[in-house]
């Protein structure tokens, strides 16, 4: 069966694809990015981005996004465009789904920390630590470390990479270096985590109590689509109009996207993935949409991310951090077995071995949820924890 039939010319296929690391049988029954999908979802990386911070800490309420169901609101965005835009629904969904499998706890407070730490060994950049969870630090499959993904969806996570980082990471880091693009799925699936931060942040300040409806009328994309849910919907009041608000400037966004990238495809001529690598970002707004969205993220940036309730959450993951780093790499011992590297081990350098502990560290750090780090912090630092 033929599952890529529909898809535009210019749509990343799995039969023209530039492959996996190490090859394997393809799969009988599914496509290889429905298999590439599929061991995300499978992987112990993805499972623990439901304890993970998006905004709010994991403890500070149940129903709070976390970067899981962030993550999942992410794929359901994605595929709704990919579709009307005959592009590679799995493809897209699986970038979706591993995009933030790199990042911190504690969100980016944790991931700002983690680079200072680094600074000296290399930097942190989530996005190339989630290209080095898929194709290293996984352990599900005895003919390879990692998730041996296809090139598309490693080039589709690896969304932001300095070019010092680019240039050791083989192919998939030459189009940062080359100025090239990745594929329209990636750039879907970077505009799709755009679409949903910034419209469910709003929902979550809201049901904090740090944002109120007031503040969110100064923001004009919202107050628009709350007026059109007054004259809808009567007398409509609490999470109900919340819900019908944010549900239209989600739509309004889509809407846009999709006519805007159709358009723009159609004026460039693409007729391939080659002439989509070798062009223009394509995905994209219109300037009128563009405008209204860094007006929200301002609005966000001020009033939510910068909140002093915010900020004390943010100092403390900051300092947890910080902690963690400075008393991993001062006794290693400390540290899980796997995560120890022995005197002299790496390659002749000078600091080698320190570089190289430095790394697994980060690793090690990276890959804690928030209660996990918290947890660890205390058992450290606290008289009496174990």
């Amino acid at each position: 069966m033929n599952y890529e039939a529909h898809l535009a010319p210019y749509a990343a296929r799995s039969e023209a694809s530039r492959g996996r690391r190490f090859a394997e049988a393809a799969p009988a029954s599914r496509t290889e990015f429905q298999r590439d999908r599929d061991r995300i979802i499978h992987s112990t990386a993805f499972r623990r981005l439901e304890y993970k911070t998006q905004v709010f800490v994991n403890h500070e309420g149940d129903l709070f996004r976390t970067r899981l169901t962030h993550s999942i609101e992410v794929a359901q965005i994605a595929r709704s465009i990919a579709r009307n835009l005959q592009l590679n629904e799995d493809l897209v969904e699986a970038i979706s789904l591993a995009h933030d499998l790199g990042h911190t706890p504690f969100g980016h407070a944790g991931q700002e920390a983690l680079n200072d730490c680094m600074k000296a060994y290399g930097g942190f950049e989530h996005n190339l630590q989630s290209l080095r969870v898929v194709d290293d630090l996984e352990e599900h499959y005895g003919a390879f470390n990692g998730l041996n993904l296809m090139f598309e969806t490693r080039e589709g996570i690896l969304k932001h990479c300095s070019l010092t980082n680019a240039s050791k990471l083989g192919d998939v880091g030459m189009r940062f270096i080359e100025k090239k693009q990745p594929s329209l799925e990636a750039q879907l699936a970077n505009l799709a985590d755009e679409i949903a931060y910034n419209n469910h942040d709003i929902d979550d300040g809201l049901r904090s109590g740090l944002l109120t409806t007031a503040q969110l009328d100064e923001v004009d994309f919202y107050a628009r689509h709350r007026r059109e849910v007054e004259m809808a919907y009567p007398g409509i009041t609490g999470r109900r109009a919340i819900h019908e608000t944010i549900r239209r400037m989600i739509n309004a966004l889509i809407v846009d996207l999709i006519d805007t990238s159709q358009e723009g495809i159609a004026q460039a001529g693409i007729r391939s993935i080659d002439d989509v690598r070798n062009g223009a970002p394509l995905i994209r707004f219109s300037g009128a949409m563009e405008k209204e969205a860094a007006q929200l993220k301002r609005f966000l940036r001020l009033n939510l991310y910068q909140h002093y309730q915010v900020n004390r959450m943010t100092s403390k993951a900051r300092r947890i951090v910080r902690d963690l780093f400075d008393a991993f790499m001062q006794e290693p011992r400390l540290l899980p077995p796997d995560y120890q590297v022995p005197r002299g081990e790496g390659n002749g350098a000078r600091d080698d071995t320190e570089q190289t502990q430095a790394r697994k560290v980060s690793d090690y750090i990276a890959g804690m949820t928030d209660r996990y780090a918290m947890r660890e912090h205390r058992r450290l630092f606290t008289v009496g924890e174990i």
